[in-house]
């Protein structure tokens, strides 16, 4: 690991780290909207599978240890144990599928093909870990988790157009910024 490597996962880190500064939007299932899951997707997306996985890895291991960077200022082990803690185990693996995707592909990547890549890794694969956890946490089943989640589809959908147009521009400024 390069120094290099060290300072795009602290970014990525501190990064998502800030997005945690919007004030949290309450929903009634336990998980509040926040902004913070862009940050996956701008780790994964600019700085590649390795050191994106590794900078939301870094963030959760801050938050578990009892850094409050989680939105409204939360952190700590315990908060792994309710409802919100999948989807920050999910951060991680998702900014690592994201990167991997963009690794895959040949040339630049269309703005659809970016909107995809970052939707199955910043939705999909956050989802995959958020919402079994949920359900288990909240003694509910898949399908209420499920349909209590359309709630955030807006704020996500939101976020993953956001992070593409971010990435997109990133990426061509600094095309050899996702390797390694």
């Amino acid at each position: 690991m390069t120094t290099k490597d060290i300072v795009y996962i602290a970014l990525f880190a501190a990064l998502t780290a800030a997005l945690g500064l919007f004030p949290p939007l309450a929903t009634p299932g336990g998980v509040p909207i926040t902004a913070q899951s862009m940050g996956c997707m701008l780790a994964g997306a600019i700085a590649g599978s390795k050191r994106g996985g590794l900078a939301l890895a870094l963030f959760a291991v801050l938050v578990a240890i009892g850094l409050p960077l989680m939105s409204g200022g939360r952190g700590g082990f315990g908060l792994f144990l309710t409802p919100s803690g999948g989807f920050i185990v999910g951060f991680a693996a998702a900014a690592f599928v994201i990167g991997w995707l963009f690794a895959r592909h040949k040339g630049e990547a269309s703005f659809l093909t970016t909107v995809i890549y970052i939707a199955v890794g910043g939705i999909g694969v956050v989802y995959l870990f958020g919402v079994p956890w949920w359900a288990f946490t909240a003694d509910q089943s898949i399908g209420v988790v499920l349909a209590k989640c359309t709630v955030f589809m807006p704020g996500d959908i939101a976020k993953v157009i956001i992070a593409a147009l971010v990435a997109r521009e990133v990426r061509r400024s600094f095309p050899g910024m996702a390797s390694a």
